[in-house]
Formats: structure tokens, C-alpha cells, sequence
């Protein structure tokens, strides 16, 4: 069994996928421990999910665009204090800057709510509606320097019904989000899957770059 994994949370909001890492490292699914939870927005509720869990946990404030290196040069000292083998983003708002990555190259995973590379950034489910697609869903990647274009470990889609709201859509999307992110880390932190330059590897075998199908995968099991 590898060691432990040492997981550092990146939030902005609710944190009801910080939520299910959580739960999932207590219950021995994941085999790591989030050891501290940084958020970007001071009232975030996620917050308060580490607090109950008594997980170290802090706001560090989005400041003007004068004073961005400072953010990110004490967001790295701060993360760097915790010596994270694995940072995850579960609905953090903010661009991680290029010194960020490359000081925790590879260590690095978001959860984005599209099935990339459709739709990286903002308001993803509208578009995907207006777009007029059948199906929407969220991706697990790797971060690098490009938004939302790191390599693919895992996606999962849901349907979009013809009077779906962008609400609706969302809260579809979320059910799988918490699943699939839980189940990317667990292989992560288990050592099954590893990233190798630009390609990632499940279980030694090349992953497509469309990754593994959640959706398959669920189906197995």
C-alpha cells in the first residue's frame, strides 16, 4: 500500500465536494487525509465543513490586480507549509499563476463542470443548453498552465432533457461531480494512476486523452 497521501483542498463556495473527500479519506475509500482547506472567499461555507472536521483551514484574500504576486506568493508559502502530495480544486475561482504549478507540478487536480474541452471557463451549463447538446457532465484533469486544459483523468456525462433549466443541469452534474472526483482521487492516492510528461497512466496502460469514462467504469462495478 503506498503512503498515506497529504491533501490540501482549494475552495470558494459550499464545499460539498470537499464534503466528499472528506468523508471518503475518514472512511478509507481514499488513502490520503486532507490535512488543510484554503479558501479564496472569506464566508465560503466549506469553511465550516473543515471547522466540524477540525481540519486546519483559512482565507486568504483575492486581492487588486497590484497586489496579485503577493497573493500568490503567500498562497504558495501557505500551501507549502502543508507538503501536500496532492492539491485538489473543488470549485476554486481563482487562476492558479504559473509559479503555483510549477512549484507543485503534477500534484495539481480540478474538477470542471463540462466534458472538456468543451466549454473550459464560466457558465458552462447555459452553454451547453444553448449549444443545444444532448449531453453535459464534468471532467477531473490534471492543472497546468492552460485554463482548463491540462491532461484528463476521468469524465462523466448526464443527459440534458429539452426543458432543463441551467439549474437543473447543474444540480444533475454535481451528483456525479462528488462520485467521479472521489473516485479519481482514490486512484490517485492509491498509485494506480500517474502522469508522465503530458500523458497519464491507468494501472500502466496509456489513457486516451478523452481519459477514463466514469460512466464505464460505474457500469463494471
Amino acid at each position: 500500500m503506498p503512503k498515506k497521501y497529504r491533501i490540501v483542498v482549494l475552495i470558494s463556495g459550499r464545499g460539498s465536494n470537499l464534503q466528499a473527500i472528506v468523508e471518503a479519506c475518514l472512511s478509507g475509500i481514499i488513502n490520503g487525509a486532507v490535512c488543510a482547506v484554503i479558501s479564496s472567499n472569506q464566508n465560503a461555507l466549506g469553511l465550516e465543513r473543515a471547522a466540524k472536521f477540525n481540519i486546519p483551514n483559512s482565507f486568504i484574500a483575492k486581492n487588486t490586480n497590484e497586489q496579485k504576486k503577493n497573493y500568490d506568493k503567500h498562497l504558495c508559502e501557505v500551501v507549502r507549509t502543508y507538503q501536500p502530495d496532492l492539491i485538489v480544486l473543488a470549485g476554486y475561482m481563482k487562476i492558479l499563476n504559473a509559479d503555483f504549478i510549477s512549484m507543485f507540478r503534477d500534484k495539481i487536480v480540478n474538477i470542471h463542470p463540462s466534458l472538456l474541452p468543451k466549454y473550459p471557463g464560466l457558465n458552462t451549463h447555459l452553454r451547453a443548453i444553448n449549444a443545444k447538446d444532448k449531453k453535459s457532465g464534468a471532467t477531473v484533469h490534471f492543472v497546468t498552465e492552460e485554463l482548463d486544459g491540462g491532461p484528463i483523468i476521468m469524465q462523466g456525462s448526464v443527459p440534458i432533457f429539452s426543458n432543463d433549466s441551467s439549474e437543473q443541469l447543474s444540480r444533475r452534474v454535481l451528483e456525479i461531480e462528488h462520485k467521479m472526483l472521489v473516485t479519481a482521487i482514490s486512484l490517485i492516492c492509491a498509485e494506480k494512476i500517474k502522469k508522465r510528461k503530458d500523458t497519464i497512466y491507468f494501472e500502466n496502460k496509456k489513457l486516451s486523452k478523452k481519459g477514463i469514462s466514469f460512466n464505464h467504469l460505474m457500469e463494471q462495478r
